[in-house]
């Protein structure tokens, strides 16, 4: 990587306990939409602060749950939060406030009316769960099909066997995020959208428009490409979490919320330096 003076003070979090830790002004951003304690049972013991910064820390550098630091709490303690808040929407529903919060940061509207569309295979481990065969990329694994605004935020996030193709798991991508982002209804998207099919699959999910951006007819190696050179630098944002090198997931759920995770780590230090 090209390390440049503004890139070099990102990455060194100077004055925190890991990189990965959330400094004071992320702290804040994140705290307000976690859940509250519960009125019934044992009060709660363990700060939720201690157990973001290690669902953080295993993003960010890639390790097992069992070899978690002991500075941490106990990592038994830190799974149960990470799997009660896949499962409660908490990992979604704190994206989809950062978003927002970020989007108005940079003096838009909250709720983006267009967005970029793009998938990304990745190989599977011996962790079991769905899988299937990428024939284009000769990936066995899984696909992480994502969705962006214009300026690269995540908006939204699916994980399918990579078997399935780009346009037959865009409407699933699409439906999940509708609701959440009502005026979002323009998507910009490379030449595997392209069709009739995938327009069918969408006219039952309201009213949208594709545009395809086709790469230069002659061109060969890299080329950037209006618009869905964001999608791809949102991609390799979340990749710079090891976490995301493979797919370590037994299961689609825990894979999808992982790039959640790497999604809100990013955007609350987007918001704290606001």
């Amino acid at each position: 990587m090209a390390w440049t003076e503004i890139t070099r003070a990102k990455y060194r979090r100077e004055g925190l306990r890991y990189a990965s830790d959330t400094a004071g002004e992320e702290w804040a951003v994140i705290a307000p939409h976690l859940p509250a304690p519960s009125r019934r049972g044992r009060p709660r013991t363990t700060a939720l602060r201690a157990v973001v910064d290690a669902i953080f820390y295993i993003a960010q550098t890639g390790c097992q749950w069992r070899l978690l630091p002991k500075d941490f709490p106990p990592y038994t303690t830190v799974q149960r939060y990470f799997y009660r808040w896949r499962d409660d929407g908490t990992w979604r529903r704190i994206n989809h406030e950062l978003v927002m919060l970020a989007r108005e940061a940079m003096g838009r509207d909250a709720s983006p009316s267009a967005g970029v569309i793009d998938s990304q295979s990745v190989k599977t481990t011996e962790a079991g769960g769905p899988r299937g065969f990428d024939a284009g990329k000769k990936i066995k694994g899984r696909k992480r099909h994502i969705l962006t605004d214009t300026a690269g935020l995540l908006v939204g996030a699916v994980v399918h066997e990579a078997g399935i193709q780009d346009r037959d798991g865009a409407p699933t991508l699409l439906d999940d995020i509708r609701r959440a982002f009502p005026w979002l209804r323009h998507v910009f998207a490379d030449t595997a959208y392209a069709g009739d099919k995938l327009a069918a699959a969408l006219a039952p999910l309201g009213k949208w428009t594709l545009e395809i951006v086709k790469r230069i007819a002659g061109t060969e190696g890299f080329i950037l490409l209006p618009r869905r050179w964001v999608v791809e630098r949102t991609l390799a944002w979340l990749n710079r979490n090891r976490r995301l090198a493979k797919d370590f997931e037994a299961s689609i759920d825990s894979a999808t919320v992982w790039l959640l995770i790497a999604s809100v780590k990013l955007l609350s230090r987007r918001i704290a330096r606001a």
